[in-house]
């Protein structure tokens, strides 16, 4: 298997732990009594680049990224720099994510935050809800399009966005197809982890103007950002180049600058 799919099946075992300790009927009342309204996607609506900044302690490409990994002031740090909403890893295993993480930083800031993981089963979706996530990944490589559709359809019932992330022409038709609203191009192949920063230049194309295009990983330096504003993005999602950044809140004011 490659790393997509060994995070697939880890997130899958993930799942059939979790609903040992909680059921799914449990889960979903603790998802009702949060209140959402699709606050991810609204913020990503404003004129100029938004900006998604990541919380990240680890990737299967860099390893350990952020030793020193103090989650809940970086995410302050990115909310004071004027992120638009905050993208936090959960995914244990590769990423030394954690759901506390999103839990407490969801809870700490006033800013939209993403679930950052593997979406496999819907168990997923109603726990990112009961965590405090505005939003959730659901990325094409690892859903069927019957999957797709179900999952957007669940995000819509409990009023929470859903970041669809494809990497081909294929995928951005089967995102389109599906109704997805806010669709994100990764320029790293997860597969191989090859990064290409025209993958989401070369797509953009493809996506209507009234569907939120994000451009994802490699940003590294203020041209970065400025290639992607002018060829057509409406938001950025920024992770290692700012999770390496001695000064955090300086560097994305200056990406902001850009």
């Amino acid at each position: 298997m490659d790393i997509l799919e060994q995070l697939a099946q880890h997130a899958w075992e993930r799942v059939e732990i979790a609903k040992q300790k909680i059921s799914l009927e449990e889960l979903k009342q603790k998802a009702a009594l949060v209140k959402k309204n699709f606050e991810f996607e609204n913020a990503l609506k404003k004129s100029g680049l938004s900006f998604i900044c990541e919380c990240k302690k680890a990737s299967p490409s860099k390893g350990l990224i952020a030793p020193d990994f103090p989650y809940l002031q970086i995410a302050k740090d990115y909310e004071a720099a004027g992120a638009d909403c905050i993208s936090v890893l959960t995914e244990p295993k590769w990423f030394l994510g954690d759901k506390n993480f999103l839990r407490e930083i969801a809870a700490s800031v006033s800013i939209p935050c993403l679930r950052k993981d593997f979406t496999v089963d819907e168990y997923m979706i109603y726990e990112a809800k009961a965590l405090g996530a505005s939003a959730v990944l659901l990325i094409c490589s690892i859903l069927s399009e019957a999957q797709l559709n179900e999952y957007l359809a669940l995000c819509n019932e409990l009023k929470i966005s859903a970041l669809v992330e494809a990497h081909d022409e294929r995928e951005i038709k089967i995102a389109l197809n599906a109704g997805a609203r806010v669709i994100g191009v990764n320029n790293r192949n997860l597969k191989d982890f090859s990064v290409d920063t025209q993958n989401a230049k070369q797509l953009r194309k493809l996506i209507p103007e009234d569907v939120i295009f994000v451009s994802e990983s490699g940003v590294k330096t203020i041209d970065d950002v400025k290639e992607i504003k002018n060829f057509g993005a409406d938001a950025v999602l920024i992770g290692e180049a700012l999770m390496k950044a001695s000064d955090k809140k300086a560097m994305l004011e200056n990406f902001r600058r850009a």
